[in-house]
């Protein structure tokens, strides 16, 4: 199927053109005996006009045509349509429009060439329906280009994907015809608007006076618009995204000096702050430690160690001692001074240098004065978590607000223990009912009262049964001590 042959008497013939572009009628070579000696532009075999059952005109190869690149084309009529209208188009526009122009050295074949009547430039109409890669038609606009010739691609399916890798639109068939679609934006505010639908003709126009030109965008194309690489676009907008970009970029850096002297300003302000907090803390240990060294001197002899020995005993005293030397490779003792308003309650420990290193469960509400100081600068030990983080949130309340700058620094010495392996016995009624109901023993648990135990981070926690799905229980797998069976329903941790 093609639009151009050429006529022995009258030159280059267009099927499509109601003169055949030479003056002549359409029945002057369609149906006339004997046929009219037209013949193909390529391969110089006969051709003969011929109508398809939708109206359309164009000319075909007569039998045992060689392998033309024309013949062999195969292009469906919605191609042939669409490059028709290309064509229309760009003589609408005010250029001169041939179809399907050949390279002189074969390098690649418009299906439509665009061009000034002036010949001050040629553009290649391309009409591209059937899939092709990103790579094979950027190569194509790149041989287009090497002989000065630029191209625009045009497609009306939905959604092409190589719309944007090079030049190109999409078009749609309206009542009002034929409309550029997608891939003529302008700017708005800070991003790139899709452009008003417009015919093709009219966007040729712009394209022939250079009142819109190709244009990679550096901002966001917004919604519904999709990403493009590439677009078409009139040269103002794309000094428009010039200017809003040198302006962002201006107002960035700003922006970034302001923030850097902003912290500038807050590091030289935590500095001060730090160096106060650690005079202040220094001078709190220097008395806490000449505390502890006039309590030494108090309690000399054996009624020193008797009195030592009674702190150690103390509830969690032993545990946080060992935590010291487990955790801190510190050997440490319980401070004689214990009774020294500054520990806030706690129970000092004290390192072989006979200097404070930590503090054992001090009473929040005791935290204030020369007590705050201290204990800001030391390392504070509770028994539990939940200890501690009740120490933490009544320093934080609105009646105290009694916290350091940088937070206090505590630990807990809770173990959680892991449950050792049950040792085989005879099972009871209970365990044997569970058993049964389960129905095997890798089924879950189906106990009456099971007794669960959830393995978190490696180690056992004691858990229960409860009505709503808890996060520890969406990620971790608790399991029946009874049956050993997994327990597949709510569960939460048995807090110690």
């Amino acid at each position: 199927m093609a639009f151009r042959a050429v006529h022995a008497e009258w030159g280059t013939v267009f099927a499509h053109l109601p003169d055949l572009g030479c003056g002549q009628a359409w029945e002057s070579v369609w149906k006339v005996k004997p046929s009219a000696p037209i013949v193909c532009a390529e391969c110089r075999h006969p051709m003969y006009a011929k109508v398809s059952y939708s109206g359309l005109r164009f000319f075909a190869h007569a039998p045992h045509a060689p392998d033309c690149e024309i013949a062999l084309q195969g292009e469906s009529e919605a191609h042939h349509l669409l490059k028709l209208e290309l064509a229309s188009a760009a003589r609408d526009a005010g250029g001169h429009a041939e179809l399907e122009v050949r390279a002189p050295n074969g390098s690649w074949r418009a299906d439509v060439l665009a061009s000034d009547p002036a010949g001050t430039w040629r553009m290649a109409l391309e009409a591209q329906l059937s899939p092709i890669t990103a790579v094979d038609i950027t190569a194509r606009t790149e041989r287009m280009r090497e002989d000065g010739v630029t191209a625009c691609w045009f497609s009306d399916r939905p959604c092409p994907p190589w719309l944007g890798t090079v030049p190109s639109l999409r078009l749609t068939t309206t009542d009002n015809g034929v409309l550029v679609a997608e891939g003529l934006v302008k700017f708005a505010q800070d991003g790139w608007a899709a452009a008003p639908q417009v015919p093709v003709a009219d966007f040729l126009r712009w394209v022939f006076t250079g009142k819109v030109a190709p244009h990679a965008p550096r901002r966001h194309l917004f919604f519904p618009q999709r990403q493009l690489a590439q677009v078409w676009t009139a040269p103002q907008y794309a000094a428009t995204e010039d200017v809003f970009l040198v302006e962002k970029e201006k107002r960035d850096r700003e922006l970034e000096e302001q923030r850097a002297r902003y912290m500038a300003k807050a590091a030289e302000k935590r500095a001060g702050i730090d160096a106060k907090n650690t005079v202040s803390r220094q001078a709190a240990l220097e008395l806490a430690t000449a505390a502890e060294r006039d309590a030494r001197r108090l309690h000399r002899g054996l009624a020193g160690e008797q009195w030592q020995a009674r702190l150690m005993r103390r509830p969690g005293v032993r545990e946080a001692v060992e935590h010291l030397a487990r955790e801190h490779k510190i050997t440490a003792t319980v401070g004689l001074s214990i009774t020294d308003h500054r520990w806030a309650g706690g129970t000092p420990l004290i390192d072989e240098d006979g200097v404070p290193y930590a503090v054992f469960t001090p009473e929040s509400g005791l935290v204030n004065g020369e007590a705050f100081r201290l204990l800001a600068g030391m390392l504070l030990l509770f028994t539990t978590v939940k200890d501690m983080k009740r120490f933490d949130r009544n320093t934080r309340s609105r009646s105290r607000r009694r916290v350091p700058v940088d937070g206090w620094k505590m630990q807990h010495t809770e173990v959680v223990p892991v449950s050792p392996p049950a040792e085989k016995s005879p099972p009871k009624v209970a365990e044997v009912r569970c058993r049964r109901a389960a129905g095997a023993a890798a089924g879950p648990c189906a106990c009456l009262e099971p007794q669960l135990t959830a393995m978190i981070s490696g180690q056992a926690h004691l858990a229960e049964p409860c009505e709503r799905m808890t996060p520890a229980a969406a990620v971790y797998t608790a399991s029946c001590r009874t049956c050993g069976g997994p327990y597949d329903k709510p569960w939460r941790r048995i807090r110690p």
